[in-house]
């Protein structure tokens, strides 16, 4: 049950039930409160000279307390700098606030700093810009057969090692790729590569959506980071049917994942949203470069994650 304080109206019949001698529970009960909470507005809205309920008094010294502490003078102009500078870097409230506790730079709550963004927004101001806000609609496809995943022989998430679902070592990675907006005969796209335990990502370019353009940026990838791919969890895409090119090259092991359950691959779902940062739905990828891919995977490693304590990727992930 949620708390909430007496309004103005019921402090004034409070005041008027404690004059002709009603105890807290009689008042609670008059007054259809609890009994906590009549008790709490006694001792913290009382007359300081006498401990007596004078309801306008009550009122003012409740009304004066909540301004106190809605209020931000405690932090100065620098302070604000340095916290709309990593917001500006495309960091969330929450990971500023961790990140600037984690350092010893700045003690300030997520909520502070959420109050100082719409604040800003209501002056004009431009803060609110780099905050993600995905509300994405999943449909089911009713009355229509679904052919992904017909592949015969591929290996089923059920039968991944009990230690990648754990996040005990790093190694094990989720893929998948993000598609822009189609121009004519381009369907330019991006392969998502990302290691399970420390949310390490790797983006490659596609020309094109399929199994030969997707498993010649894979391996690229792979080549930057040899050794440290042990298994791979994909959907059920067909870009992905020619996993076994990849494990005839490599030690690495494709599973695959439930059809319609994307929740198997929440950590690559979670970093395609982070990437939609950069890369929004309804804008095309054609001139997008693997310099640009990288640079966005570079910000993203090196982006505080609150399930880190604030520590980044690049800080969580072994030496690459």
């Amino acid at each position: 049950m949620n708390y909430r304080q007496l309004n103005a109206e019921e402090r004034s019949a409070l005041a008027t039930l404690r004059a002709v001698g009603l105890s807290d529970a009689e008042i609670a009960r008059e007054l259809g409160r609890h009994r906590s909470t009549v008790g709490r507005e006694v001792k913290r809205n009382a007359a300081p000279h006498d401990g007596r309920s004078r309801a306008e008094g009550a009122h003012q010294r409740a009304h004066a307390r909540r301004y106190r502490s809605r209020r931000n003078s405690q932090f100065g102009q620098g302070q604000w700098k340095r916290v709309e500078e990593l917001l500006k870097e495309e960091w969330s409230p929450e990971q500023v606030s961790g990140h600037l506790g984690l350092t010893q730079e700045l003690a300030i709550s997520p909520e502070t700093i959420y109050r100082h963004v719409w604040r800003d927004l209501k002056a004009g101001g431009t803060l609110h810009a780099p905050l993600r806000c995905a509300r994405k609609q999943c449909r089911k496809r009713y009355g229509r057969y679904d052919s992904r995943g017909r592949l015969a022989g591929k290996r089923p998430i059920g039968e991944r090692p009990a230690s990648v679902e754990t996040r005990r070592r790093t190694g094990h990675w989720e893929i998948d790729t993000m598609m822009g907006e189609s121009l004519g005969e381009s369907s330019d796209c991006i392969l998502t590569l990302v290691e399970r335990k420390s949310g390490y990502v790797l983006i490659g370019k596609l020309k094109a959506r399929t199994a030969a353009e997707a498993n010649r940026a894979l391996l690229e990838l792979m080549a930057r980071h040899p050794g440290r791919v042990l298994t791979i969890t994909a959907d059920n895409g067909t870009e992905f049917h020619w996993y076994e090119k990849v494990e005839a090259l490599s030690p690495v092991k494709f599973y695959f994942a439930t059809p319609h359950h994307s929740w198997e691959r929440g950590t690559n779902e979670n970093t395609n949203g982070l990437i939609r940062q950069y890369l929004p739905k309804g804008e095309t990828m054609a001139k997008v470069t693997q310099s640009q891919c990288d640079m966005i995977a570079d910000q993203l490693n090196n982006r505080p994650r609150k399930r880190h304590g604030y520590k980044t990727p690049n800080q969580c992930c072994p030496q690459h």
